[in-house]
């Protein structure tokens, strides 16, 4: 039997097996989610206003459910590359525990519901926002742009930066600068972010014909876009400041934290053979994730400290 079969077989189980609670939680992306949900708290927190207790709830758990249906419609469409790519192989369409329309069900569903549950219980802004994060997403990202050019990052990056935006939404029922400063953030983390993944990872992609930028234009070039979209990323980081929704305690850990960005991408510039190459690549990305979290997680701090003491 070939791999083409092999492979074959894994992503078009039969009909009617249906998965466990575990497989379906699988097709939420839950680490995806967490980080989405965490975002989105800090744009609410951040926002002025407030909500009831209730309510903010029932908006977060909208922004998951959103978040998680994304995820399983990218799971159903991407079913046949997941299958080629260690990273992605194990997850439950190419296992063969849920089936592609068992997937595409479940996403669609989770999408109607949240974004009508957003809309009607909060604020239709709001709503608008997640179903066109949705769409943006699965279409565009997904879709088009992740099988048909190397700038499917750049431009579906998009996607993982509305949710502080949706979270200021949710109380405020528009979209001022600062959701944007906080979206601005994200969006240009994301190319980064990513590339150092896709520069250990290019294998993986390359056998999947994807065409990441390491893949498309080789890993020189990818390393000079990460250093450039680093420079862009560390002036964002301080745009929250600038604005006002982050103070001192925010300038103070943006600094430190975009210093060592920085001086990360550039260790991943200088570096270009061997193990090591792939050592220090790996080691930006895990501090991309890192430096994301702890910048939301001060302005979450100042914001709810700033609440107590009023």
């Amino acid at each position: 039997m070939t791999d083409a079969t092999v492979i074959s077989a894994r992503v078009e189980p039969t009909e009617g097996l249906g998965g466990s609670v575990g497989d379906f939680l699988a097709l939420l992306k839950p680490r995806v989610m967490s980080l989405v949900v965490f975002t989105a708290l800090v744009g609410m927190v951040a926002a002025p206003g407030s909500l009831h207790p209730a309510l903010a709830v029932i908006g977060l758990l909208c922004i998951a459910i959103g978040a998680g249906a994304s995820g399983a419609l990218n799971m159903w469409y991407d079913a046949d590359i997941d299958a080629l790519m260690a990273r992605t192989a194990a997850r439950p369409i190419p296992r063969g525990s849920v089936t592609p329309g068992e997937a595409l069900t479940f996403g669609t569903i989770l999408s109607v519901f949240s974004v009508l549950t957003l809309g009607l219980l909060l604020n239709w802004t709001a709503g608008g926002i997640l179903a066109f994060t949705i769409f943006f997403y699965v279409v565009i990202y997904t879709i088009w742009l992740k099988r048909s050019t190397p700038q499917n990052i750049v431009i579906g990056g998009a996607a993982g930066a509305f949710p502080p935006m949706l979270g200021w939404a949710t109380v405020t029922g528009s979209v001022g600068i600062e959701g944007v400063v906080l979206f601005l953030l994200i969006f240009l983390w994301t190319p980064p972010h990513f590339w150092a993944l896709a520069l250990y990872r290019a294998r993986d992609y390359e056998r999947a014909g994807i065409p990441m930028l390491p893949v498309v234009s080789g890993p020189d070039e990818t390393r000079r876009q990460i250093l450039l979209y680093s420079v862009g990323l560390i002036g964002a980081a301080f745009a929250p400041y600038a604005v006002g929704i982050g103070g001192i305690a925010y300038l103070i850990v943006s600094t430190a934290l975009s210093a060592t960005f920085m001086a990360l991408a550039v260790h991943v510039y200088r570096v270009r053979v061997g193990r090591e190459a792939d050592t220090v690549a790996k080691r930006l990305f895990l501090f991309s994730i890192f430096y994301l979290f702890a910048l939301f997680a001060v302005l979450l701090v100042e914001h709810v400290v700033a609440r107590v003491l009023a």
